[in-house]
C-alpha cells in the first residue's frame, strides 16, 4: 500500500483537479495508517465532485448498481467495491451530506444501494435517504431505517430477547458517569443491570479495537479515562469466550438474503481479536482450522445457528449485513457486532490462503444473485 501511495501523491500535485486520484489516495492513507490526511483529502475530492464510477469488466454493463455513500472512514459505507470488482456491474458512488438534499438528477441505474453505515455522524443522512426514498422507482437495497438500528445499543434492544444468543447489554453512557464509578460514587450495575467488573469500554463510534479496553475493577476506569479524551462511551460486561483450549475465537458472517456465509475465523490468546492482529499467516495450524471452519460451515456452524440467524435476519430487516460473533461454553452464538459495512475482499495472499479465494467467491456470487432477485422478482 506504501508504494501506491507516492504515485498517486504525485499526480495529485500535478493536478489538484483529479479527484479519482484523490480519491484512491484517501483510501490508502487510512489503509497505512493517516486517517487524518486520509478524511482532508477525501473531503479536498469532494469538494470539487459527489459521483465516482468504478466500470465494469466488459462493454456494456448488465446491471447498473447506484450507489449512496456518505464522507469518512472506510467503515462510513458498505465496501461495495470488493463485491462487485472484475464483474459485469458497474457501479455509481454517490457521496451525500448530511443536510444537504439528494440532488435532483442522479445518475440512471437499474438498483439502488443504500451504502451509507449507522453512526452518530450518519443519523441524520440516514433518515433524509429513508425520506428521499419513499416512492423511488427503482428497487432498493437496504432500507435507510433499518440501517439506523444497528448502534450497538440499538441491536441489543432489537435482538435481547432472540433465544440462543448471548448478547450483553451495551449502554452508552457519558464521562462524568464513568467518573462518579471510579470515585465509588456510583456502582456499575447502576447503569449494567445485567454484570459487574470485568467489564469492557470503548469510545462511541469506534471500530477495529480503537480504544476498547477491558477494566478488571473500578480503579482501572481512570487510567482508562486519562488516555481516552472522547466525552461518550458504550459500556458492556465482559463475557470470557475462550474455547476449551484456552483460545478465543471470532467469526465474521455475511449475510445475504438470509443466507449465511463464513467470510473469516480469526484464533488469538487474546481476547480482543481483530484478523489482522490473530497471527493468522504465522499460525499453518491456524489457517488449517479456519480452512476446515470454511468447508464445514454449511453442515457445521450454520447448521448449529440455523433458527438463531434466521431469527437475527428477520429482526434486521436487510437483505446484506454482517455479524461479528463467537461461541460461548454453553454453546449460544454471541453476538459482538453487526453491521452493514463489515469488510468482505479477496486480497489475501493465495499462497497462505488457498481455501479463502473460493469461499470469497461463493460470497460474490451470492450477492450477484440477490441483486439479480431484485431486479428480475
Amino acid at each position: 500500500m506504501t508504494a501506491l501511495a507516492q504515485p498517486l501523491i504525485d499526480r495529485a500535485q500535478s493536478n489538484p483537479h483529479d479527484t479519482n486520484s484523490l480519491m484512491d489516495l484517501a483510501v490508502v492513507l487510512q489503509l497505512t495508517g493517516s486517517p487524518e490526511v486520509a478524511l482532508s483529502v477525501q473531503a479536498q475530492a469532494l469538494e470539487q465532485q459527489r459521483l465516482y464510477h468504478l466500470p465494469c469488466n466488459s462493454d456494456q454493463p448488465a446491471m447498473r448498481l447506484l450507489a449512496l455513500m456518505a464522507p469518512g472512514e472506510l467503515m462510513a459505507n458498505t465496501p461495495l467495491e470488493f463485491l462487485v470488482m472484475n464483474t459485469d456491474i458497474s457501479l455509481d458512488m454517490l457521496y451525500l451530506l448530511p443536510g444537504e438534499p439528494l440532488p435532483d438528477s442522479v445518475p440512471d441505474h437499474d438498483l439502488l444501494f443504500v451504502a451509507v453505515a449507522e453512526s452518530d455522524t450518519n443519523r441524520l443522512l440516514l433518515q433524509q435517504i429513508n425520506t428521499a426514498l419513499q416512492h423511488w422507482q427503482r428497487p432498493v437495497i437496504n432500507r435507510a431505517e433499518q440501517i439506523a438500528q444497528l448502534s450497538r445499543n440499538g441491536v441489543c434492544a432489537l435482538l435481547k430477547d432472540v433465544p440462543g444468543i448471548d448478547i450483553p447489554l451495551s449502554v452508552r453512557t457519558g464521562r462524568e458517569t464513568l467518573e462518579q464509578i471510579d470515585r465509588g460514587a456510583r456502582s456499575i450495575t447502576s447503569i449494567l443491570p445485567d454484570g459487574n467488573f470485568p467489564i469492557i469500554v470503548r469510545p462511541i463510534g469506534s471500530h477495529a479495537g480503537r480504544g476498547l479496553s477491558k477494566l478488571e475493577h473500578p480503579n482501572a476506569v481512570a487510567e482508562y479515562l486519562r488516555g481516552m479524551p472522547e466525552r461518550e462511551f458504550y459500556a458492556a460486561r465482559f463475557v470470557d469466550y475462550r474455547s476449551a483450549d484456552g483460545l478465543y475465537r471470532k467469526y465474521r458472517i455475511i449475510l445475504i438474503d438470509g443466507q449465511p456465509f463464513a467470510v473469516h475465523m480469526a484464533i488469538s490468546e487474546h481476547w480482543m481479536i481483530h484478523y489482522l492482529n490473530a497471527g493468522m499467516s504465522e499460525s499453518a495450524s491456524k489457517r488449517e482450522e479456519e480452512a476446515r471452519f470454511m468447508r464445514d460451515f454449511d453442515v457445521g456452524f450454520a447448521r448449529r445457528h440455523a433458527a438463531v440467524l434466521q431469527n437475527i435476519t428477520e429482526r434486521v430487516g436487510l437483505d446484506y449485513f454482517g455479524i461479528d460473533c463467537a461461541e460461548t461454553s454453553d454453546g449460544r452464538l454471541l453476538i459482538f457486532e453487526i453491521d452493514s459495512a463489515l469488510v468482505v475482499h479477496a486480497m489475501d495472499p493465495v499462497d497462505l490462503f488457498p481455501y479463502k479465494r473460493p469461499q470469497m467467491q461463493k460470497i460474490f456470487a451470492a450477492f450477484r444473485d440477490m441483486l439479480d432477485r431484485r431486479l428480475n422478482p
